[in-house]
């Protein structure tokens, strides 16, 4: 185990570096060893195998490198690159295996794999004759392996993949949707529909992937014998009206230019109507039509502001928040809802919803950031991730509204920077005047300056943290202060590696702020990575959350924690930063914690039969949920705020040992080298 500081993310940073060599000129290197593999005799193919499989790595790292390995698939097949493998006949192969190879296998079997879905889809296109491997077969044996991998398609994969994976992983899902784009979506239309809205009911701040599945989704529900049922053509036509006609007057898709002309004419009947079915199809997905982004603007530049409620579609809370700080919100919409920056909308609405502008700091800090020019650098790294189109200063606004309203959508992207992603989430919901001064730190500075123990820590004076270039996956105000948050937290565990305890005891509290509980729980030894003193650990963390042994005290602060990321069938993975946000019953009366996962998709399967609910027991957007004793089970670390009050009931035996057997069977195994008493 090692240090727990630097999780499963030290040893490894994944955002890919960038091979200086062209494209061009690494094909033609690739070129020149295959030649030499179709030359090998059958005996001098192994050595040709493992240096083609090296290069097939590299390049599919590169972009636009998967159609030159297409193209060049028949003769890497036919010169054996497959021959004396486990993939040298296609037709035995299962496509239920492919999902535990691409996570899990070593960088020259994923690239082998790689390589033999290229040929699959070559056959499944008719350019390639296999025997033995008739293209309809080939085609179902594609569309197995893309429903088996939907989290990859739509950009929510889940730590393991992305540990195990390393650089690999960014190469992998541009593979699947490189096969998914080639073959369409019908065969896999009603999988895909129900996992696009399982992500959508999580309201991500990142919908960029879900929106290209979604017109997959329209391509393909237009396709004959697509395969759906009454009931999920339903859902998909809900989420393409969502996004190209959301009410009457642009039902038909007619292009912005006459959806305005239709507003124009429009009475002020209509105009109502409009207002609120644009509201009713953003609160409904979570998406937002660039055909509201185009009615908001109308309405905010002519006589008819009065229906921003109604296209917003506040509450009285809302409502009363907007009518005190109208000249504000009109400005930030002004500023930050442009096409391209639509879910500012959303994030506009939610956070009026939250009522934090009545926060005395928030509005000034809002205006502070109206009147902000991103610094050159900050611009750059606003460009490099969404291009020029957008000022990267209207992108950045869009951006903090999107994380005001949506504190829980905030996502680390292919990132080794969960312990960043939490805090950003932790700060828009619990203290957003202080995420509003450190990206004002940022933008006018390049650089956030905190203290860690007293002492002063500057930014843009420390070495790279764990991630060793911009986070380009991600949010706006994420890709903005996560290589700073980054280097700060790296710089903090550098400071209290000798102490002989996990870091995270005085990381936690120092970077995420006062109300971190200064007493620490931690389930293992530091040095030897056993289970120590586990009974007691689990009694305090029940003493601590459960109601029912801690005086029914709720939650007062979201508490950052550390879980045992387990795969789906219960082998552990590595550590990961989790918050805790409230513990309650569900409406079966079931205790559940609910906290926040950075990780883009909350909703995994952490084997045994413990999958983490985001929808159906009770969450709000964003959270994930376990019962209270599967929580524990895979919980490592956690924070208390010390304070004493009356004496807490003790946790019974058979409740102790139900968690205790629940962590044995799946992180804990190997690690139990004393009692746990």
């Amino acid at each position: 185990m090692g240090n727990p500081l630097y999780t499963t993310e030290s040893a490894q940073s994944h955002s890919p570096t960038v091979n200086p060599a062209s494209l061009d000129s690494m094909l033609s290197k690739f070129d020149h060893m295959l030649s030499q593999l179709e030359k090998a005799s059958a005996v001098g193919k192994a050595t040709y195998q493992s240096r083609i499989l090296e290069a097939t790595c590299r390049l599919l790292k590169q972009p636009d490198s998967i159609a030159a390995l297409q193209g060049r698939i028949q003769r890497l097949d036919q010169a054996g690159i497959f021959a004396g493998t486990d993939w040298s006949t296609p037709a035995q192969l299962l496509p239920g295996l492919v999902k535990n190879t691409l996570e899990k296998a070593e960088p020259q079997t994923v690239a082998l794999e790689c390589l033999s879905l290229l040929r699959f889809l070559a056959v499944a296109q008719y350019t390639y004759r296999v025997n033995g491997l008739p293209a309809a077969q080939a085609r179902h044996f594609l569309t197995q392996v893309l429903a088996l991998n939907l989290d990859r398609i739509l950009g929510t994969a889940s730590e393991v993949s992305r540990v195990r994976e390393g650089p690999m992983g960014p190469a992998i899902d541009q593979l699947l949707k490189h096969v998914l784009e080639q073959i369409g979506a019908e065969s896999i239309l009603s999988r895909l529909v129900d996992e696009v809205w399982r992500i959508l009911t999580q309201r991500p701040l990142q919908v960029g992937p879900v929106k290209s599945m979604i017109v997959q989704i329209a391509v393909a529900l237009h396709a004959d014998q697509n395969g759906m049922s009454d009931t999920r053509a339903v859902g998909a036509d809900r989420l393409i009206s969502a996004l190209f006609g959301p009410t009457h007057l642009c039902r038909d898709d007619p292009g912005l230019e006459v959806y305005t002309q239709r507003l124009n004419a429009a009475d002020r009947g209509a105009l109502q109507a409009e207002a609120m079915g644009m509201a009713r199809a953003m609160h409904d997905t979570g998406l937002v039509s660039d055909y509201q982004v185009a009615f908001v603007q109308f309405i905010m530049a002519s006589d008819h502001q009065d229906l921003l409620p109604q296209v917003l579609g506040l509450s009285s809370t809302g409502l009363d928040c907007l009518r005190c700080y109208q000249p504000l919100v009109n400005q930030l919409i002004k500023e930050s809802v442009h096409i391209g920056t639509g879910e500012a909308i959303l994030g506009i609405a939610l956070m009026l919803e939250r009522g934090i502008l009545y926060s005395p700091p928030i509005a000034p800090s809002l205006w502070r950031l109206l009147a902000t020019e991103p610094s050159a650098a900050c611009t750059y790294s606003l460009e490099i991730a969404f291009g020029p189109t957008i000022p990267a200063r209207q992108r950045m606004i869009a951006g903090v509204m999107q994380m005001l309203g949506q504190p829980l959508g905030v996502g680390q992207g292919n990132n080794p920077t969960c312990q960043s992603a939490r805090a950003l989430s932790m700060w828009a919901l619990n203290d957003p005047d202080y995420l509003l001064w450190l990206l004002a730190q940022v933008t006018h500075n390049d650089r956030i300056m905190m203290r860690f123990e007293g002492q002063p820590l500057d930014s843009s004076q420390l070495q790279l943290g764990l991630a060793s270039n911009i986070p380009l996956d991600a949010d706006a105000v994420s890709i903005l202060l996560v290589p700073h948050l980054d280097r700060l937290y790296a710089e903090m565990g550098r400071r209290v590696a000798g102490r002989g305890e996990d870091p995270h005891k005085w990381i936690n509290p120092e970077l995420h702020g006062w109300w971190v509980g200064r007493d620490f729980y931690i389930a293992v030894d530091i040095a030897t990575g056993q289970l120590k003193h586990y009974q007691q650990f689990i009694t305090s963390f029940y003493q601590t959350y459960h109601p029912l042994y801690n005086g029914n005290e709720p939650i007062i602060h979201p508490q950052p924690a550390g879980i045992a990321v387990t795969d789906s069938s219960g082998g552990f993975v590595g550590w990961h930063a989790i918050t805790i946000i409230r513990v309650a019953l569900d409406q079966n009366n079931e205790m559940r914690v609910y906290f926040f996962n950075p990780n883009n998709d909350s909703g995994q399967d952490w084997g045994n039969g413990t999958v983490v609910s985001t929808q159906g027991s009770g969450e709000l957007p964003g959270e994930g949920s376990l019962p209270f004793a599967d929580f524990a089970s895979r919980l490592y670390i956690f924070h208390d705020d010390g304070l004493k009050g009356a004496e807490k009931p003790p946790v019974e035996a058979n409740v102790f040992e139900d968690v205790y057997e629940k962590a044995k069977a799946s992180w804990a195994a190997g690690r139990l080298a004393e009692s746990p008493l």
